[in-house]
């Protein structure tokens, strides 16, 4: 009886380790083309480490977001490769959360270089989202932390 619940809770635990997602590392092309993308109406975007406070605080309402729109991609972007370059943290910080929105590792190391590429006005500070409304074309940038209701609003600026 006792090796039975120990194997139920040992096969629970491996099922939900093994479902973790891992995050593809991507080029700033192939991010590029993800932003340009029209498989979904409407993008969200969102740069953000798992080092930044502000970053983590506002994941649960991507999350919730994510979880209750089929209409919206959330796609979240870690920024973790220009100070720490190994991912493994990433994957833990994934597991852990058990984030579900899709995660990609942007692998470029000289933000200076490519944050413009990005929009024009970001300044390079964390977190910040864009997001794209393929139908419309048009684009939203924000450069600071979601809070409640933000991301209905936005989202409602790109209709």
């Amino acid at each position: 009886m006792i090796c039975n619940r120990i194997l139920v809770l040992v096969f629970s635990f491996c099922t939900q380790v093994s479902l973790a997602q891992k995050a593809e590392l991507v080029s700033l092309d192939k991010l590029q083309r993800l932003m340009a993308s029209t498989d979904q109406p409407v993008q969200i975007i969102n740069f953000w480490a798992t080092w930044c406070a502000p970053c983590v605080k506002e994941l649960p309402l991507l999350e919730k977001l994510n979880r209750e729109r089929n209409d919206v991609k959330v796609t979240l972007v870690s920024m973790d490769m220009d100070l720490d370059p190994n991912p493994e943290k990433v994957y833990k910080f994934i597991s852990r959360k058990n984030i579900q929105s899709r995660v990609v590792i942007l692998n470029e190391r000289d933000p200076n270089s490519w944050i413009s590429k990005i929009d024009s006005s970001w300044s390079g500070a964390l977190p910040a989202t864009l997001i794209v409304n393929s139908i419309t074309g048009k684009r939203r940038f924000w450069e600071r932390e979601l809070h409640e209701g933000d991301l209905e609003r936005l989202l409602e600026e790109v209709k």
